[in-house]
């Protein structure tokens, strides 16, 4: 008996175009990561310094930050995105390298807002060291 087979065709994957959309980048003291997503927030793409090859302290640097812009533009290409609203959390030096480097790797940045958190009265602070 021979077996009837049957050919699959696969489905066309359509990109939607995203003109507009929002830029998160989260400094910290041992990473940067950046996440771009649409206006309600589905992500297109995101990236991280461990992710571009950083290892160790150079994870937090500004120029790792710039590398880590440069490969999420290039993977949102495809989206046409044009502009973007800026998100920036933490206190990490990739900061200010990032949000630069998102204006010269051709994302219009229409504003740049702080969300780092906040503690209102935090942790209890450490026991005075006695010497």
């Amino acid at each position: 008996m021979a077996k009837k087979t049957t050919k699959t065709r696969k489905k066309k994957k359509i990109i939607r175009t995203v003109p507009r959309g929002r830029a998160y980048i989260k400094a910290t003291y041992n990473n940067t990561m950046v996440t771009l997503t649409d206006e309600s927030g589905n992500v297109l793409a995101w990236s991280s310094a461990g992710r571009c090859g950083f290892r160790g302290p150079k994870k937090a640097t500004p120029y790792a930050a710039s590398i880590i812009v440069r490969d999420v533009v290039d993977k949102v290409k495809a989206y046409g995105l044009k502009e973007a609203q800026v998100f920036v959390k933490g206190i990490g030096m990739g900061r200010e390298a990032a949000v630069r480097s998102l204006y010269s790797n051709g994302i219009n940045v229409l504003s740049i807002k702080d969300i780092t958190a906040v503690p209102h009265n935090g942790c209890r602070p450490r026991k005075v060291r006695r010497v």
